[in-house]
């Protein structure tokens, strides 16, 4: 069982007026098999804390560590911690014009292996997957994201997700965008992956809905750079009741 663990993790942004420190020491275990929800307001540090660990070069990582299985992520480039197994499901996915999806997702997936996928499997896969995810049979030969609406674009990332296999997941904000059905159904596509795969997921999310249909081991309220309270599901239902006015006034 693999399990990526954060210590101590300060994490700054460069601005006209400097450089800002956005996590302030961010500690966090996740083994796979095992679901953390990530909540807070906006512009606690959830997203950026989504970007570092995938590499986003805008991240400055000043103090502490982000370790997969004892090797330290932070020493690897993008590609290497995807082929370590770590993905990112972005929350403003990018079009990348005159690559199809069947090519991306099979040149991906290459990567990954280091060799092609037998193609008979493949296209049974991808079509598996696009069933799954109640995607026309079309899809797979329009342009990455280009075009798609916000409810494609989030089922294509899942598409991903089922079909690159990886260790740990982090969704930044997934649910964004989508409408009940869309929502029900990318939940599902997380959940099979999970099911298949042993899936690690860090879902970050602000409100409560997708975790009716991905049920959280573990939350945590993340508030002005650093993780305020930890608990069960439980307490994602009482931020629902409560919001984050009592973690707020604390910081101000």
């Amino acid at each position: 069982m693999s399990t990526l663990t954060i210590s101590n993790l300060h994490v700054s942004i460069e601005t006209e007026a400097g450089p800002v420190e956005i996590l302030k020491g961010v500690d966090l275990v996740l083994e796979q098999g095992h679901t953390h929800a990530i909540m807070g307001p906006n512009g606690s540090g959830k997203s950026t804390l989504a970007y570092t660990i995938a590499g986003h070069p805008r991240y400055e990582v000043t103090e502490g560590s982000i370790d997969l299985d004892g090797e330290n992520v932070l020493e690897m480039s993008v590609d290497e911690r995807a082929k370590a197994g770590l993905f990112l499901a972005m929350q403003y996915p990018v079009e990348v014009p005159g690559v199809s999806v069947t090519n991306f997702l099979r040149s991906a997936k290459t990567a990954l292996d280091g060799k092609a996928p037998a193609l008979r499997e493949w296209v049974k896969d991808l079509r598996g997957a696009m069933d799954s995810l109640k995607m026309e049979p079309g899809f797979a030969e329009r342009n990455v994201n280009e075009g798609f609406s916000g409810g494609e674009k989030k089922r294509h990332e899942i598409m991903q997700l089922e079909l690159l296999k990886p260790k740990f997941a982090v969704l930044d904000e997934t649910d964004s965008g989508l409408d009940v059905d869309a929502l029900k159904i990318v939940a599902e596509g997380v959940n099979r992956a999970k099911e298949a795969t042993g899936l690690g997921v860090l879902l970050i999310t602000h409100y409560t809905r997708i975790l009716n249909y991905i049920t959280p081991d573990f939350v945590h309220v993340v508030v002005a750079g650093k993780i305020a309270e930890s608990g069960g599901s439980e307490l994602a239902e009482r931020l629902e009741a409560e919001g984050y006015d009592r973690y707020t006034q604390k910081t101000a």
